[in-house]
């Protein structure tokens, strides 16, 4: 740690002390190449326009042009450019949960905004429409709220927007394990004034699997429609169908038990890393619609108002197979199922900001004032087969994984449905059914207190309903509305150390968690309170050379209160107490950089100290078993030709590092995910009329893993190129 924070300051100190002898001779960035600079400056992580340098809080961001240059096209995959970000879990489909999960500061965090407000999407998002990604990082509860967001941040979505010329392109994929693509962009003007305007963007994808079983098809149709009857009014209108097929990536559980002692790593187990254990026919169908509504008007030079107006809606038909150890000397495995039935869940959020701008005497005022109305209503159904193979006494028995010429294709579509045949009409399913409502007030105002000093200080206040409304519940405790009012504060503090090129920043941010009623000790039900998390957060931010590098480094500690945690009580096995603490601390370095005509790099390291300090004596002091590696790095650098013969001409190499995955860490037992690198490369030819473009990723074959208390193994070596025409 120590060796880390002294690295980060001579950094900081070349940074400057580079900055003041070139700066003179240095061209505006965007005269000399557009499409690789990375704006880091954001409209959303404080609801009103901010720069990078003077915002108190840390975010990355990944713009659509990176993508475009690594040969990316779904959101998931772009997550490998993110600093300290870790994917955890791909996305499945299913209703209401089934999106990609990731590790943010030590805390499992999910897609869930765009542009802003609700966006949810439990399937593959297709980068077709996308800008921008943007991370905020740490606990963002007072201007998102508690149901959008987690401890460890935001991953907010900024999509294409409708402009004034015809334009547009399309393109064809085709590369390794049967993946094909068709993808188009179409912009045009409705009116000869171009006030009304209309962009289409839309895309298929098939994959296939490095293993023996496994697809996944995906379509996404996003059109977008912008009106602007005056300077001070405009209107815009999106929608957004993602719908996915697939068989569920291959997914291994974990459980306790006497193998833990023998075997310490997924390594230990031998599996055939290509070889699916899982029949044909296992598919399941999900789908997310979402529609999108704003209404911009300037009410005067200083004062805006923004109407925001989303819906969301998921719903899942199909199989979730899944497997887990059984635990025995033989390595044995048993297979079983969480179907999903005309699952469904949907959203509504409403939004209202009233943005101004204005000086009080001689200090600047940026405030946003903000209500936001959010509904969720779910009616999420689960079947199971918890153990597909059994004995003659009907008792559930595990599978071997290392028996020659053993049948794993038995396991399949047909046999399934025909063990969930043989109960119908006796089935037990798990049922999430309820009504959730949000209704929150928030004000922020970022004071400037000189011109190199400014103050961020803002307050959320939320009420929470949740009304489960689970059928035949109707007298248990657990079925009453739960009503809780909770304040959430901000502050942050900026010094530009040089205007507009070295800013030290700190911020205090908050955010919390509703929870559901608990059995103590007793056996009596207690209403629990809102869990909540604290960051207090400092470091050092740049932009030098007129923009072309910019760097932030942070030190933070997040304390998470009132968890509950079990009590272990053997005649109360469900008995818990809110007592519990999660700590979780840790550094990040993010450097994005155009050191010279036609290069630019993405650099990013992440170090996360977490654990539990109060909590059941099976995990206390122990790293949560969702937390992530502790180490994690990426890097990106591409060169382009700019001029001569070969101008257009572009390559890119980069990477990812993560550190060892404790995927179960408990007294009785750890097993982990090893460490990994997976390598990436790219080129591409830009012209006027077309682009052609090739990746390799993982192109050294490594043999990786995954895991969000899980272990899945994830493609090896793979080739894909690119034919794009633009009009």
């Amino acid at each position: 740690m120590k060796n880390v924070l002294i690295g980060a300051s001579m950094l900081g100190t070349i940074l400057v002390f580079a900055q003041k002898k070139d700066s003179a001779n240095t061209k505006s960035i965007d005269e000399v190449i557009i499409n690789t600079y990375i704006k880091k400056d954001s409209e959303y992580s404080n609801k009103m326009p901010l720069k990078a340098i003077e915002n108190p809080q840390v975010y990355s961001s990944v713009d659509k042009t990176i993508l475009e240059n690594q040969g990316i096209y779904t959101v998931d995959e772009a997550f490998k450019n993110i600093t300290g970000l870790q994917t955890m879990w791909t996305s499945n489909g299913r209703a209401g949960d089934g999106g990609a999960y990731v590790s943010l500061r030590g805390f499992v965090s999910a897609n869930s905004l765009r542009n802003g407000v609700l966006g949810a999407v439990t399937g593959t998002i297709d980068a077709i429409n996308l800008e921008k990604i943007e991370v905020l990082k740490g606990p963002s509860g007072t201007l998102f709220g508690s149901l959008l967001s987690s401890y460890g941040g935001v991953i907010n979505r900024v999509t294409k927007k409708p402009y004034e010329q015809f334009g547009g392109n399309i393109s064809l994929t085709g590369g390794s394990y049967d993946t094909y693509r068709a993808a188009v962009d179409i912009n045009t003007p409705l009116t000869k004034d171009k006030k009304l305007l209309f962009r289409l963007n839309s895309a298929y994808t098939n994959e296939g699997t490095f293993q023996t079983e496994g697809f996944r098809r995906n379509l996404a149709i996003a059109p977008s429609l912008s009106y602007k009857p005056s300077d001070r009014l405009s209107i815009n209108l999106d929608m957004e169908l993602f719908q996915m097929k697939n068989m569920s990536d291959q997914t291994f559980f974990f459980y306790s038990g006497d193998y833990l002692q023998k075997v310490n790593t997924i390594k230990d187990l031998n599996l055939d890393y290509r070889n699916s254990y899982l029949g044909k026919g296992l598919t399941n169908t999900g789908r997310s619609i979402n529609f999108f509504g704003q209404v911009n008007y300037k009410i005067s030079k200083s004062m805006t108002s923004s109407t925001n107006f989303s819906t969301s809606s998921s719903y899942s038909d199909g199989f979730m197979p899944y497997l887990y150890f059984s635990g025995d000397d033989a390595g044995s495995i048993y297979r079983s199922d969480q179907s999903t039935r005309d699952s469904r869940k949907r959203s509504l959020n409403f939004q209202q900001n009233f943005n101004g701008d204005f000086h009080i005497g001689n200090l600047r005022n940026r405030v946003v004032l903000g209500f936001d109305y959010l509904r969720v209503n779910n009616n999420q159904n689960f079947y199971d087969i918890n153990g597909f193979d059994r004995d003659a006494q009907g008792n559930s028995v595990p599978v071997p994984l290392h028996q020659p010429g053993f049948d794993y294709t038995n396991f399949n579509g047909a046999a399934l449905q025909a063990k969930y045949n043989a109960v119908a009409g006796n089935e037990t399913p798990y049922i999430i059914k309820g009504i959730q409502e949000n209704y929150a007030v928030y004000l922020s105002n970022v004071l400037n207190i000189t011109n190199n000093l400014n103050v961020l200080m803002a307050l959320r206040v939320d009420n929470f309903i949740n009304n489960p409304g689970i059928a035949g519940a109707s007298n248990s405790e657990e079925s009453k509305k739960l009503n809780q009012t909770f304040f959430s504060p901000k502050l942050g503090i900026v010094y530009e150390v040089i205007k507009d090129k070295v800013s030290l920043f700190g911020n205090y941010q908050n955010s919390f968690k509703n929870l559901s009623y608990y059995l103590d000790g007793s056996g009596i039900t207690r209403t629990p309170l809102p869990e909540q998390a604290n960051q207090m957060e400092g470091g050092i931010k740049t932009s030098l050379f007129n923009g072309k590098v910019s760097s932030t480094f942070s030190y933070y500690n997040i304390k998470v209160k009132d968890v509950l945690r079990n009590l272990q009580i053997v005649e109360n096995p469900q008995a818990q107490v809110q007592d519990g603490t999660i700590v979780s601390r840790g550094v990040e370095l993010e450097i994005n950089a155009y050191l010279v005509k036609g290069f630019t790099a993405i650099a990013g390291f992440s170090y996360n100290d977490s654990k539990y300090t109060k909590a059941d004596s099976s995990v206390s002091d122990r790293r949560p078993n969702t937390a992530g590696s502790p180490y994690l790095a990426n890097l990106y650098a591409s060169y382009q030709f700019l001029d001569g013969k070969l101008k257009g001409l572009g390559f890119g190499i980069g990477g990812n590092y993560a550190s060892k995955n404790k995927i179960y860490n408990s007294a009785d037992g750890v097993f982990s995910l090893p460490s990994y690198v997976v390598l990436n490369a790219s080129a591409y030819y830009d012209a006027k009329k077309f682009r052609i473009g090739v990746k390799v990723d993982n192109f050294t074959n490594q043999h990786y893993w995954i895991g969000y208390t899980t272990a899945n193994p994830q493609r090896l070596i793979n080739a894909v190129g690119t034919l794009t025409y633009k009009f």
